[in-house]
């Protein structure tokens, strides 16, 4: 019996992992370089989306929702704020607290990100059946649910 010690090394395309970084980082680029006449970045685009279901949302509470630091919904909220996509309020009685909102630009542009975003799955999918997108949609949810991932893809 062949031991972990003398089995020759497993075969790098071999690994379900493999294969999934690989059409993920080439949906990813695409994805990315169809936001490239917006002027917003991947990561942006999220805290976009994620936005465009609120009114307001303080940064800890979409520095959960997203899973990302509060440093880098920081970051995120800055760069979103000089693009006038996103708007800073600060409470009046402590300026410490503050609520994040879409801009009306904001609000107009994330329909036609989703439009992309929507033109790139289908661009990579389409060699799936309706069912078969369904099926593999579901067995990702459920790794993410059986692995507790709860961090959004923002690269």
């Amino acid at each position: 019996m062949k031991t972990a010690e003398t089995r020759p090394p497993s075969n790098l395309h071999s690994h379900i992992g493999f294969w999934l970084r690989y059409v993920s980082n080439h949906v990813s680029h695409a994805f990315a370089q169809k936001l490239l006449d917006s002027g917003v970045t991947v990561a942006e685009w999220v805290i976009l989306r994620e936005m465009f279901d609120r009114d307001g949302t303080a940064p800890s509470d979409l520095a959960e929702l997203t899973g990302l630091t509060r440093g880098a919904i920081s970051k995120l909220a800055d760069r979103l704020i000089a693009k006038q996509l996103l708007a800073r309020t600060h409470a009046r009685d402590d300026r410490r607290y503050q609520t994040l909102a879409l801009t009306t630009a904001g609000r107009i542009l994330v329909p036609t990100l989703a439009n992309l975003a929507d033109e790139n799955d289908e661009q990579f999918f389409a060699a799936l059946s309706p069912k078969q997108r369904k099926r593999l949609l579901n067995t990702l949810k459920k790794l993410v649910q059986a692995n507790h991932l709860s961090t959004l893809p923002t690269e």
